[in-house]
């Protein structure tokens, strides 16, 4: 109920009046079951205005720093990611990512939505990098649909390592979902979660337009850090 008086009644309506975020392809989104929106992250606000804009209740995985920070502005944020459905991951590896992709299928496991971000961190350049695996081991598990999502412009609404957004629209193409049945039992191969993957990505640059680069975006990052020092 608190999430449905956040989502209708106080959040949503004001972010949605001020962004007017127009989008395509709604109705590629089931009406029931477990199913996975697999998107490109471009920005914070990725997180916020996909559920906003999907009927149907929905979680994000979101690391777990937003949700033990100090003071007032640690409690805002952990209040807001609380409030929008996400729920605490530790992406620090080994068990806990296995601890996330439980996480995961948990929520899948409830016929909920879920939503995922398959390069594992936001674009450091709004390029379309490459995916982890993960999401495909989550998919072929859990037996359920996987929906390509494309943010557009949401990184020129509130760039990385801005505090406050620009008020301006956005837009979301949600595309048809992806049956990989054809996996069945098979979550354990390597070759095919890259598979997997690598078409879900093609299937994000088609419908985004963005440049592919095809290494981890995490990576990129840590190189321009390095060479910043």
């Amino acid at each position: 109920m608190f999430y449905w008086i956040m989502k209708n009644i106080v959040i949503g309506p004001i972010l949605l009046a001020l962004f007017r975020p127009w989008v395509v392809g709604l109705e590629n989104v089931p009406k029931s079951g477990g199913a996975i929106l697999a998107s490109n992250h471009l920005s914070f606000i990725d997180s916020i205005f996909l559920p906003l804009i999907v009927e149907r209740r929905m979680a994000f995985l979101a690391k777990s720093e937003y949700f033990t920070g100090k003071g007032l502005k640690g409690a805002l944020t952990r209040f807001f990611f609380t409030a929008s459905g996400q729920l605490p991951i530790d992406r620090s590896g080994g068990k806990a990512s296995e601890a996330s992709l439980n996480t995961g299928l948990g929520v899948l496991g409830r016929g909920e939505l879920l939503g995922i971000y398959p390069e594992g961190t936001r674009s450091p350049d709004a390029k379309l990098y490459r995916g982890r695996t993960g999401v495909a081991r989550m998919v072929l598990e859990a037996g359920v649909p996987i929906i390509p999502v494309a943010m557009i412009d949401t990184e020129k609404v509130m760039p990385i390592g801005k505090r406050l957004p620009k008020i301006r629209r956005i837009g979301i193409i949600i595309g048809e979902p992806l049956d990989f049945s054809r996996f069945e039992g098979m979550e354990g191969d390597r070759f095919v979660l890259r598979s997997v993957t690598d078409e879900l990505m093609y299937e994000l640059r088609s419908l985004s337009g963005q440049v592919y680069d095809d290494v981890y975006a995490s990576s990129v990052k840590e190189q321009r850090a390095s060479h910043s020092r």
